[in-house]
């Protein structure tokens, strides 16, 4: 009996530990989501003023000839392969190369995901230098998130576009096979030419709102990339119905061991208490 009160004065020391454990967890989590600070925190990654240059729109002429003429075509009409992209503008040049979803690896109904970009900075500008070039497209946006308010992004964003990217931002599943991707790794200028040219199933919303409603939204896209996890581990921040398991899986399954480990030695006592006469008797013998 006395061991297994001995257990019993354990768990506040067990569950202790556990919930350090947690929070060092959440801690890590909450790392992660930091945006270490860059020459280039908004995420132009080109030199906006260059690309008007007759020079970067002959080099990136170059380029696209050499990786992007078998999808669109030459001068951006298309192909059998890929879209027309004469009117697809700066913006829209900008956010799929610097996302890394152009060039293309999957077929033409296959959904481009992000990866590293396969371009240099350099090679981005004049890309993007040249398709700007073919037609009267968006051009790429001038952000400032300081001029958004972050309540006004976060009543815009759920109204808008948790419904695909969740609440926290962590993306989620479409219909035909699609998903809507995490916003955890989207700069500021990317966020903004999405709302603008509407990429996959995503609609275009920058003729919707104002320029300090498209802030707003970035602004608070910002906001859930550098969110706080003080209560422990996120679990990837995938909503209350998957972590509420995790948090019953984990818990029933610490009491659980907690009442069979007591149980075990509560019986192991009993076992000894019943011996005892028996031993005694064959002492005195």
């Amino acid at each position: 009996m006395r061991r297994a009160l001995r257990w019993v004065r354990l768990l506040p020391v067990v569950m202790a530990l556990g919930v350090g454990v947690a929070t060092a967890g959440g801690a890590g989590a909450t790392a992660e989501h930091e945006r270490p600070a860059e020459e280039d925190p908004l995420g132009y990654v080109v030199d906006l003023e260059e690309l008007d240059d007759p020079a970067t729109i002959a080099a990136g002429e170059e380029l696209y000839r050499t990786g992007c003429v078998s999808c669109h075509g030459v001068g951006g009409v298309g192909a059998p392969n890929g879209p027309s992209i004469v009117d697809a503008g700066a913006a829209s040049a900008h956010f799929y190369l610097t996302t890394g979803r152009m060039p293309h690896t999957g077929t033409r109904d296959d959904q481009a995901s992000r990866k590293t970009p396969a371009y240099t900075a350099e090679q981005i500008e004049d890309l993007v230098a040249y398709v700007a070039s073919l037609g009267n497209g968006p051009p790429i946006p001038e952000v400032d998130p300081g001029a958004g308010h972050l309540q006004e992004g976060g009543e815009l964003y759920r109204a808008n576009c948790a419904a695909c990217h969740s609440a926290a931002g962590a993306g989620g599943a479409l219909s035909f096979g699609q998903n809507a991707p995490s916003l955890e790794e989207a700069t500021p200028v990317q966020v903004y030419e999405a709302m603008l040219i509407g990429p996959g199933q995503m609609p275009t919303i920058g003729t919707t709102f104002s320029e300090e409603e498209m802030n707003s939204i970035v602004a608070y896209v910002e906001h859930l990339q550098r969110l706080e996890d003080p209560g422990g581990l996120s679990l990837g921040r995938v909503g209350p119905i998957p972590e509420g398991f995790v948090a019953i899986v984990i818990g029933t399954g610490a009491t659980t061991l907690a009442v069979f480990l007591i149980g075990r030695r509560v019986d192991e006592d009993d076992d000894d208490s019943d011996h005892a006469p028996a031993r005694d008797q064959e002492e005195l013998r």
